[in-house]
């Protein structure tokens, strides 16, 4: 398995850092805006990435910190590592990430994760690299279709997501023709695709998905950031939450099952600065937690 001292982090381009994301990452995407990509090196080999980039809506999440400025934050995107990488190599990597970046941006103040609490883990690797948990809310935006595929509601909605729709479009007229045959009627693919105005307008809503039987998956989305600037802390303007309450609003997940043991026994504080919890594989498939 090796050391993870051994570990090498280092900048990759656009192009590797994706197919990596897209070979290693449960959900199998990336995200769009990613600018920073960083490889995670074993012997020569890579076998993992980092991506990290602006978030979707920065408005809202720049009032996370008071005063924080429009290039002060940053959003760690996606996350995947490789089984054959060494235990605790995700916490390794990630400080050597913020260390990185402390040089290299110092504009930088903090940065903002999300674990998918649906699919994946409650962040049990953000818990190991020192980020403090300030958020957990029901999660909504997990959509499922009766052929397994997955899909964000963002993604579905937003008009610009066009790979998303034109894969869930196909999705939909997948199940519209299997509806037809069920039926007899032929009126389920019309229905979708004209009532709704799918075809038309890429979906402004989920009405054309709830007709095609996409559903939600139950599960919660999990908020933690990290200082890179420990003054920053100063000036969150939400509350840090203790790592049991995660335990206590049955938030738990871990490789997108209910977690069975306690978060308290993973950790050795509510928020510690640093350290904290042993990492867990994480990843549906592989390992990784954004």
């Amino acid at each position: 398995m090796g050391d993870a001292k051994r570990l090498i982090v280092k900048p990759i381009s656009a192009k590797d850092a994706n197919r990596i994301v897209q070979g290693l990452h449960y959900s199998g995407k990336t995200v769009q805006n990613s600018q920073l990509h960083l490889g995670v090196f074993l012997d020569g080999k890579c076998g993992g990435a980092m991506q990290f980039g602006p978030s979707l809506d920065k408005r809202k999440m720049q009032g996370l910190v008071r005063g924080t400025l429009w290039n002060e934050f940053i959003e760690l995107n996606r996350m995947a590592f490789a089984d054959w990488l060494p235990r605790n190599g995700e916490s390794r990597a990630l400080g050597f990430a913020f260390r990185w970046m402390r040089k290299q941006y110092p504009q930088l103040k903090w940065c903002v994760s999300f674990a998918d609490g649906t699919q994946c883990g409650d962040g049990t690797i953000y818990r190991a690299s020192g980020f403090v948990l300030t958020g957990i809310k029901e999660n909504n935006q997990i959509w499922q279709a009766p052929s397994g595929d997955r899909f964000s509601r963002t993604s579905l909605t937003d008009g610009r997501s066009k790979a998303e729709q034109a894969a869930a479009k196909q999705v939909v007229s997948r199940s519209s023709m299997t509806m037809k045959g069920k039926n007899g009627g032929g009126k389920i693919c019309e229905d979708i695709a004209n009532r709704c105005g799918f075809i038309e307008t890429g979906a402004a809503s989920m009405k054309a998905y709830q007709l095609a039987g996409f559903k939600p998956l139950p599960g919660f989305q999990l908020r933690y950031i990290y200082f890179l600037d420990s003054s920053a802390r100063d000036r969150l303007t939400v509350p840090i939450l203790p790592f049991s309450e995660i335990d206590r609003r049955g938030a738990g997940m871990y490789k997108g099952k209910p977690r069975v043991r306690s978060v308290d026994s993973d950790t050795s504080g509510d928020q510690p600065e640093v350290g904290g919890a042993n990492p867990t594989r994480t990843l549906l498939q592989k390992r990784g937690d954004a």
